[in-house]
């Protein structure tokens, strides 16, 4: 098997990562492309850095195990098969399901801090940014926090000014200039989606036929 291509994406909180992330594994067979996410990479809720009004801080890179996350995405890049535990800070009570990430050509690394860590960052091939404008973003995490974690407007808002806004301007946005595609995200990114996809099948080796 070839050597993966290792992407990496990142972008601030409700950039549009998800449903771009969606959409890029939908242009190619399952067997092309495998999807490493940070959001399984979690140190466990009990040990999270509470902040002084006893709200858990999830948006600190000390919440993310980053030793186990470069070593995952090392394995895999030798072609080795991967297991990993879900991780279900959303459901503590939930059973996590076995994760297994298999080589493929394309490999995808996503999260926030994915250029901040610097033994993750090293492994990438092509680094991705998602962008989007700040208001924009607080809309979308308005609503995706109301819908998918059950957060009412106010919690939204204090987590955002307190824990989301700060994570950004000092671990994410200052890697923004080392991305080698920045895609902005304020209404769609049909253009740039088709740009990345165009360019990530030509790092798909096809067979010769026998």
């Amino acid at each position: 098997m070839q050597k993966p291509f290792i992407v990496g994406i990142t972008g601030g909180s409700a950039s549009g990562k998800t449903t771009f992330l969606r959409r890029l594994l939908a242009a190619f067979p399952e067997d092309e492309i495998c999807l490493i996410s940070q959001d399984n990479y979690y140190h466990p809720r009990e040990t999270q850095q509470v902040d002084d009004q006893g709200v858990t801080n999830f948006d600190l890179p000390s919440s993310i195990d980053s030793a186990a996350y470069a070593a995952d995405v090392m394995e895999i890049s030798k072609g080795r098969e991967v297991r990993r535990p879900e991780y279900t800070f959303n459901n503590p009570g939930a059973t996590p399901k076995e994760l297994v990430f298999k080589p493929a050509p394309i490999v995808v690394v996503e999260g926030i801090f994915v250029f901040y860590f610097e033994e993750v960052a090293k492994l990438l091939d092509l680094k991705v940014y998602i962008d989007a404008r700040e208001h924009v973003k607080v809309l979308r995490r308005i609503v995706r926090d109301r819908d998918e974690r059950g957060y009412d407007l106010e919690d939204v808002l204090y987590r955002y000014t307190h824990h989301v806004a700060p994570t950004y301007e000092k671990y994410i946005k200052p890697f923004k200039q080392d991305a080698d595609l920045i895609i902005p995200n304020n209404r769609h990114f049909d253009k740039g989606l088709d740009v990345l996809v165009s360019f990530l099948k030509t790092k798909v080796t096809k067979a010769s036929p026998a």
